[in-house]
């Protein structure tokens, strides 16, 4: 890593004034320190569906090796075949869901660090949802209706690639007047210091994203945001143009990157300059610097840092012991927020990051084991 300023890559994100009784938190005793519901979250909680497919059910469906996408009406049988046709493993996803369950992971004690909102529907999905988001210590609260089914997404895995397509279902429900609205929703929110949405819930609820990243610049707090995946950029570009003012810290991957630059008019390829150019987009809190943080898959992950544009080199790993990279986006941003809420500097919450994904990818789905070793 080229370290630049080196006072600068510590800047705390979670700017305090020096004085504050909360420097005690770099004490080993962090978690003493940690509140219940620091982190909060929402976002479509989804049950995810993982098999090896082949190149031909690709074809069949018009899916792209590496991609995610909105299940459309030609999708539908992808469901019940991938099922039928293989041996499939269900994992409780969905993209926020599975960073705030890696930020409780990393963290491990206190239990409930982070809070989730999302929509489910009455029915066994959804009951599982509830188990794992309980066996995972995060403090989930659903809004459940039974209009629709528990979403759910399929995750076809071909080599070390992998097709995501989502059947949004209950998660496309959630409602801001019967869930985030209610006082005791809302003072869940308002406990949090640091929020996490993905940008995919722009597709289902960007008032309530609007509502949380509002609160979140008016009280100096940290909100952060995902482009998460390139349609976003390109089909939901209003909605995620009106949060922007209010993102502390972006995530992204390289192809994300380069789709949310051509949208905007960057003009440019170079990840650097995208990174610059999106830092000075316009914004809301001038209290805080924005922060850009882009991953590249086995490649450098690229943050802007006070002025300057770092590379982070990731962590060394053997092709062969990569079982599934689906889940590997989350897990960076899971053990970023696991730093982020302890109030560590830039430097930490990517090595965090970047050891959380290490680990994602030598498992099927977003599982992780009973405990980190990170130090």
């Amino acid at each position: 890593m080229k370290h630049g300023d080196h006072h600068t890559s510590k800047l705390h994100l979670l700017n305090k004034s020096k004085n504050e009784s909360s420097d005690r938190c770099y004490s080993t005793m962090v978690y003493l320190c940690l509140l219940e519901n620091i982190l909060f979250g929402m976002g479509n909680p989804l049950l995810d569906i993982s098999a090896v497919v082949d190149k031909d059910f690709l074809d069949k469906y018009g899916l792209k090796p590496n991609d995610q996408i909105l299940a459309e009406d030609k999708h539908k049988a992808l469901f019940d075949e991938i099922v039928k046709k293989n041996k499939v493993e269900y994992h409780a996803g969905g993209s926020t869901q599975n960073s705030v369950k890696i930020a409780q992971w990393m963290i491990q004690k206190p239990h409930k660090v982070a809070t989730f909102f999302g929509c489910i529907g009455k029915d066994h999905f959804g009951e599982i949802l509830k188990k794992k988001a309980a066996e995972a210590h995060v403090d989930a609260h659903y809004y459940e209706q039974n209009e629709e089914p528990t979403g759910t997404c399929a995750a076809c895995i071909t080599g070390d690639n992998r097709s995501l397509v989502a059947n949004l279902a209950a998660a496309n429900c959630y409602k801001k007047e019967k869930h985030l609205d209610l006082d005791s929703n809302w003072e869940l929110v308002e406990k949090a210091k640091v929020y996490y949405i993905a940008g995919f819930f722009l597709t289902v609820s960007p008032e309530s994203i609007l509502k949380v990243a509002k609160h979140a610049s008016d009280n100096n707090k940290v909100f952060c945001m995902n482009l998460s995946a390139p349609f976003i950029s390109q089909f939901f570009k209003e909605p995620l143009m009106k949060v922007m003012p209010y993102v502390d810290i972006l995530f992204g991957n390289e192809t994300e990157a380069a789709t949310f630059a051509k949208e905007q008019g960057f003009e440019t390829d170079d990840i650097t300059e995208i990174a610059k150019k999106t830092q000075n987009l316009p914004k809301e809190n001038k209290k805080r610097q924005r922060v850009v943080v882009f991953t590249q898959g086995k490649d450098d992950t690229v943050a802007t840092v006070g002025e300057k544009v770092t590379m982070f080199p990731v962590l060394d790993i053997d092709q062969n012991d990569i079982v599934d990279t689906n889940g590997a986006g989350d897990a960076f941003v899971g053990g970023f927020l696991s730093e982020l809420v302890q109030e560590r500097s830039l430097e930490e919450c990517i090595r965090a990051g970047h050891y959380a994904a290490n680990v994602i990818i030598r498992r099927v789905g977003c599982t992780f084991p009973e405990k980190p070793d990170f130090h």
